[in-house]
């Protein structure tokens, strides 16, 4: 754990005040068997009967004083454990959010929900409770067995010899418990990660009656987890009751031996009876050893998976010449909103999603994208923000590319409303606040929904804009959804407005009305990707993609006159209604 050896050190002080009461502790654990030695001994044996009272009051003041030392230690390091758990759950949660989009299309919620919650928590009791138990029995042994030794060094061989065979025991047990605990935290995160999914798409689970479905294969990960359970159960069940039967022989044998010595006169009665408080108060230790390798296994398979994350690397990253004034500020640039693909090539996990893919958007203008699923347009998307970065050509924002702009500038600057709706458990208002909520004023809010065509549904909820929705805009209709998805990209006033798909949810006429609100949004630069005409037919300019290049380029008309694809797609999607009008027309005449 030596990589978490930069938490520690903050709470080195208090681990030294709460090991100094430990020792305290245990060395008020070792005075005891003293006075019961002088009871038997001198109080018992030799009459001395006026001694009595005062060594009763030295156990009563032992007795006090280990509770005062006890609690204080227990608090100290919980205190401090409790400390160094949440600096590396807040840590570890910082740097995932540093890491690239890539990442977590190679890595599932479940996983890393476990890695922040289960794994943070297995190291935050290492260093609390289960690792003060490590140390106080260390130390407690440590010292029992140095009492003993001063008392009979003959004797105390009987207890040395069992505590290395417990030991050997142990360790055996400890590297079992290390190998069957790696294979049980993988288990835990598929097994998050499969009751995630089931509980997030519900709905979708309950609309195509596949709830036998998700149940059996919850039980499968359940099972799977049970059985891995089972082997620590049987590892502990295999060693565990040989650590307590040793324990009981041990105070057998020192009875026995004792008794023997007692006899030829080689220790008194009192000794025996210190020596074998000695030996009984090392048992416990030695019973806690299976618990605590357990634990101790558990907190070092999640230390490596922990640190796996840290080692990550982002992907995409600042680039070098971007100041860490500019990182730190997100104020180093300022967009005006021309956008330009230079002959840019994109591949994917050894996929060619975009092939020498050029265009120009002019500040203020709007592009249209259309093209079929998986013709890369939303991979257009994503490289404008730099989710990922060109295999090959240019990126230009502005005519610099993006390469060389700090990362929260640009993706500041860039409001996107996605083909799936996110919408956050929160009120109305705050969902259309999301990304500049210290900036938005009111009016800025309301602007936003007229011209998302939401503030009209949004007046008629109970509380309007106080409303609070769901997770991911649960009670709300899909269109509504959309609508308020697209309030909160206009709310924050960018310099370049991205909508993906944005209006598959909505009427013909709503889609409409915002497009021609949208009109009215003169400084801003939009690109509008759909896959209906109506979507992107008042673009200044259309990009039709099929497979990943650029098919055809042009304004509506334009497209129109050349038949090509965007022809055929607008004869699928308006051929009938115009055969219609045409038969209208000719009936009239």
């Amino acid at each position: 754990m030596r990589n978490l050896w930069k938490y520690i050190r903050k709470y080195c002080l208090l681990y030294g005040v709460a090991l100094t009461a430990l020792v305290i502790s245990i060395l008020l654990d070792a005075a005891a068997p003293q006075i019961t030695q002088r009871i038997i001994d001198q109080v018992i044996v030799g009459g001395r009967t006026e001694l009595l009272m005062r060594l009763l009051f030295g156990l009563l003041g032992i007795g006090l004083g280990r509770g005062v030392f006890q609690y204080a230690k227990e608090f100290i390091f919980d205190f401090a454990a409790s400390g160094i758990g949440s600096s590396l759950r807040k840590d570890l949660f910082d740097h995932i959010q540093t890491l690239s989009v890539g990442y977590f299309d190679r890595h599932n919620t479940g996983e890393l929900m476990a890695r922040v919650k289960d794994d943070v928590d297995r190291i935050w009791n290492a260093f609390g409770y289960v690792g003060m138990l490590m140390i106080e029995c260390l130390i407690h042994t440590c010292v029992m067995v140095f009492c003993m030794f001063r008392i009979s060094p003959l004797l105390t061989l009987i207890p040395l010899l069992v505590m290395a065979v417990i030991a050997w025991f142990a360790l055996r047990m400890e590297k079992g418990l290390g190998e069957v605990y790696d294979r049980i935290s993988e288990e835990t995160a598929s097994m998050n990660t499969a009751a995630q999914e089931n509980l997030a798409g519900v709905r979708t689970v309950k609309a195509f009656a596949r709830e036998k479905y998700e149940i059996l294969k919850f039980r499968s990960h359940n099972q799977k987890y049970y059985q891995l359970n089972m082997e620590q159960a049987k590892l502990l069940a295999k060693y565990q009751p040989n650590i307590s039967f040793l324990s009981k022989v041990l105070l057998m044998a020192v009875i026995v031996a004792g008794g023997l010595l007692v006899m030829d006169g080689r220790i008194s009665i009192g000794e025996l009876g210190a020596f074998s408080e000695y030996a009984n108060n090392i048992i416990w230790p030695m019973e806690m050893v299976g618990w605590l390798s357990n634990d101790f296994a558990a907190a070092l398979a999640s230390n490596r998976k922990i640190q796996k994350i840290f080692q990550e690397t982002p992907e995409i990253s600042n680039p070098v010449s971007v100041s860490f004034q500019e990182r730190k500020a997100g104020d180093g640039w300022s967009m005006k909103g021309e956008i330009c693909f230079d002959h840019v090539s994109f591949s994917l996990q050894g996929k060619e999603i975009l092939h020498d893919v050029s265009f120009t958007v002019p500040q203020g203008t709007t592009l249209g994208i259309m093209g079929m699923t998986g013709a890369g347009k939303s991979s257009v998307v994503n490289l404008i923000q730099r989710f990922y970065d060109v295999s090959s050509g240019r990126v230009l924002i502005d005519g610099r590319d993006v390469r060389s702009l700090p990362l929260d500038d640009l993706r500041r600057q860039i409001s996107v409303v996605m083909q799936d709706v996110f919408l956050f458990s929160d009120s109305i208002q705050e969902n259309i606040k999301t990304g500049n909520r210290d900036q938005t004023q009111w009016e800025s809010i309301e602007r936003a929904s007229l011209c998302a065509d939401a503030h009209g549904f949004i007046m008629k909820l109970t509380e309007q804009y106080d409303t609070v929705i769901g997770e991911r805009g649960v009670g709300l209709s899909g269109g509504q959804k959309q609508r308020i998805s697209i309030a909160r990209a206009i709310a924050k006033e960018n310099p370049v407005l991205i909508l993906d798909d944005s209006t598959s949810a909505l009427d013909m006429e709503t889609e409409w009305e915002i497009e021609q609100r949208l009109k009215e949004l003169k400084h801003c630069t939009k690109i509008i990707i759909g896959h209906r005409i109506s979507a992107v037919r008042n673009a200044d300019q259309i990009l039709v993609l099929e497979k990943g290049r650029v098919a055809e380029q042009g304004t509506h008309e334009e497209l129109l006159k050349k038949r090509g694809r965007y022809f055929d797609t607008y004869q699928v999607q308006y051929g009938e209604y115009m055969e219609e009008k045409g038969k209208e027309e000719m009936q009239w005449q």
